[in-house]
C-alpha cells in the first residue's frame, strides 16, 4: 500500500487544506471526483472531510472559500457535495427514530456476532479485508490504517458487504463509524441506507467489475465473484417527518458561573459577546467510544481527541455523562452553553446527564444549520434548488 496522505490534527492544516484545495473545485475536481487511485493519492478530492465532521470548517467556510476562485456553475458538484452532508444531517434531525432504530439493531447484532459462529466468521473476514475479494480486501485495510475512504469507494466497498458478503448493513455502518475520523451518526446512516436500496425505497447501488477497474485507474481489473443484482433490503418505510425543535434561549443571571462544553460534533464556542459572558471553565466531551459496541479505532479517538487539544488547548476532556457533571459540580457551575448536539452519542450523553440533575444546559444551534436542515424534507433534489438561496446568505 502506498504511503497515505496524513490528517495533522490542527485547525491550521484545516485551513490550509481548504486553502490548497480550493483553485481546484471546478473542472479539475468534476473530471476526476470519482477516481479513487489509492492511499496517498486522493489530491483530486479536498480530504477536508474529518475536519468538516467537527466543524472546524462548515458548509459556509468551504462555499466562501470556493467561491472566491470559482463561479457557483463551475464549481456546481463540489458545492452539491458540500450541501449533502447538510441535506443528511437535516433529514435525520427530522426523523431521529432512524438512529434509534439503527442502534437497537446493532444490539441485536452485536449478539448475534457473538452467538453465531457462520456470521462472526464472515463479519470478522469482511473487517479484517480477508474475503478474498482484491478491491474489498484493500479498502478494508486502508480503512483501517488511515480512517479514510474516498466516496466513491465507500459506495463499492457497502455494496460489496450487503449483497455480495451477505452481511447486514448495520454491521457494515458500525464498521465505518469504528474506523472513519469522519464518521457521522446521520451521514454514515443514511448513506449505507442508500445503498441498501432503504432510504430511497427500491432504489439501490450495485458495484461492478467494470465500475470498479475503470475509475480505480486500473489497479482492480476482471474483479470476481461480485453479486449481479442488488434487490432492496427489506425494511420499514421511515418514520414520519416531525419539525426540528425550537430550542431554549439562553436564561441566566449576570453572575452566573457559566462553563462553555465543546463536543466531538462541534469543536467552535457559540459567540458569547451578545450576553457579556466569560466562561469559567471550558469542557470538551468526546463520546466517540459510545459509537459501537465495539472498540473503535485508535486512530480515530487519537485524531479527535488531538484536534481538541489544538483548538481548545485549556479544556478539560470529559468521556462520558458522568464526567460531565462532575466537572459541573467541581467547578461549581450554574449554567452550561454548547453548540447544538445533532442525532448521535453527545446528544444521547447530554439527555442522560439532564436526568441526573445536571445544571441548565443552552444549546445554541449555528444559523446555517437552522436556515437549511428544515428544508430537508423529501429528496436531494427538492434541497438542492434551495443551495443557491443558502450560499446567498452564507457563502457570498
Amino acid at each position: 500500500m502506498h504511503q497515505t496522505v496524513p490528517f495533522p490534527p490542527t485547525a491550521a492544516e484545516a485551513r490550509d487544506r481548504l486553502s490548497r484545495f480550493a483553485p481546484l473545485a471546478g473542472v479539475p475536481y468534476a473530471q476526476r471526483r470519482n477516481f479513487d487511485l489509492g492511499a496517498g493519492n486522493h489530491s483530486h478530492v479536498s480530504t477536508l472531510s474529518p475536519y468538516v465532521r467537527m466543524k472546524l470548517l462548515d458548509e459556509a467556510d468551504l462555499s466562501r472559500a470556493v467561491l472566491a476562485h470559482l463561479g457557483a456553475r463551475e464549481a456546481d458538484k463540489f458545492l452539491a457535495e458540500v450541501w449533502w452532508r447538510t441535506y443528511w444531517k437535516g433529514w435525520m434531525e427530522q426523523r431521529t427514530a432512524i438512529w434509534s432504530s439503527y442502534r437497537d439493531d446493532l444490539a441485536r447484532l452485536h449478539n448475534e456476532v457473538q452467538t453465531q459462529s457462520g456470521l462472526r466468521a464472515r463479519w470478522e473476514a469482511a473487517c479484517l479485508g480477508q474475503t478474498g475479494i482484491s478491491p474489498f480486501d484493500h479498502w478494508a485495510q486502508e480503512l483501517a490504517q488511515t480512517g479514510y475512504l474516498h466516496n466513491h469507494a465507500r459506495m463499492w466497498f457497502a455494496s460489496i458487504w450487503i449483497f455480495t458478503l451477505g452481511l447486514p448493513w448495520q454491521l457494515g455502518a458500525d464498521f465505518f463509524l469504528r474506523h472513519l475520523l469522519d464518521g457521522d451518526a446521520a451521514v454514515n446512516t443514511l448513506s449505507w441506507r442508500w445503498v441498501a436500496g432503504i432510504q430511497t425505497q427500491g432504489k439501490t447501488y450495485l458495484a461492478t467489475p467494470e465500475n470498479i477497474a475503470k475509475f480505480t485507474g486500473g489497479r482492480f481489473e476482471d474483479v470476481q465473484g461480485l453479486a449481479t443484482d442488488a434487490p432492496p433490503v427489506p425494511a420499514p418505510p421511515p418514520p414520519a417527518r416531525r419539525d426540528i425543535p425550537v430550542l431554549e434561549a439562553y436564561s441566566g443571571a449576570p453572575a452566573d458561573r457559566v462553563g462553555v462544553l465543546l463536543h466531538s460534533d462541534d469543536l467552535m464556542a457559540p459567540d458569547l459577546s451578545r450576553w457579556g459572558i466569560r466562561p469559567v471553565s471550558i469542557g470538551y466531551l468526546d463520546c466517540t467510544a459510545a459509537q459501537s459496541p465495539w472498540h473503535i479505532a485508535p486512530v480515530v479517538t487519537e485524531f479527535r481527541s488531538a484536534l481538541a487539544r489544538d483548538v481548545a488547548p485549556d479544556a478539560l476532556h470529559l468521556a462520558d455523562a458522568e464526567a460531565l457533571c462532575h466537572w459541573a459540580t467541581e467547578h461549581k457551575l450554574d449554567q452550561i452553553i454548547t453548540p447544538h448536539a445533532p442525532v448521535g452519542p453527545i446528544r444521547t450523553a447530554l439527555r442522560t446527564a439532564r436526568t441526573t440533575g445536571l445544571v441548565p444546559v443552552t444549546e445554541v444551534r449555528r444559523a446555517i444549520d437552522s436556515a437549511a436542515w428544515p428544508l430537508a424534507t423529501a429528496g436531494f433534489f427538492k434541497f438542492r434548488a434551495h443551495i443557491p438561496d443558502l450560499l446567498d446568505k452564507f457563502a457570498r
